[in-house]
């Protein structure tokens, strides 16, 4: 037989379970705008997740202090070090994304393309107007 308090320890494991459920589906929102960031940013995001921190009230972009998710997340930008990053998410909404400093890459330096003159032409607007003109 069922009891009103087995109902209710059943409703509340039924709840936990679908925030659980819910929070899945966010942190691989969070992990999704990661990636996307570190692409942007020309990082590369170690291990390919991102952990859930902690469950804070944090102002979001119009002031109000919301329940926010924080995720951390590590990147690296040369291989050799390790740095660390935070995404705060409002629901399923981006509060914000923080890297830590860090160094940049430097873009590769062209050399700028070879120009052939021929002698002749380079004689002929180099030349001395004293100086008698060779056309060859």
């Amino acid at each position: 037989m069922l009891t009103l308090g087995n109902m209710f320890v059943l409703m509340l494991l039924t709840a936990a379970g679908a925030w659980l459920w819910h929070a899945h589906g966010l942190r691989e929102r969070a992990l999704t705008l990661v990636k996307q960031h570190c692409a942007r940013a020309d990082v590369e995001l170690l291990d390919g997740n991102v952990a859930l921190r902690r469950l804070a009230l944090l102002p979001d972009a119009r002031g109000r202090k919301r329940l926010a998710r924080v995720y951390g997340f590590e990147f690296t930008v040369t291989g050799e070090q390790r740095h660390i990053g935070s995404i705060v998410m409002f629901g399923a909404q981006l509060g914000r994304i923080e890297l830590a400093p860090h160094p940049f890459r430097q873009p590769p330096v062209e050399p700028p393309p070879a120009q052939v003159i021929e002698l002749a032409q380079w004689r002929r607007s180099h030349a001395r107007p004293d100086e008698p003109r060779h056309d060859d």
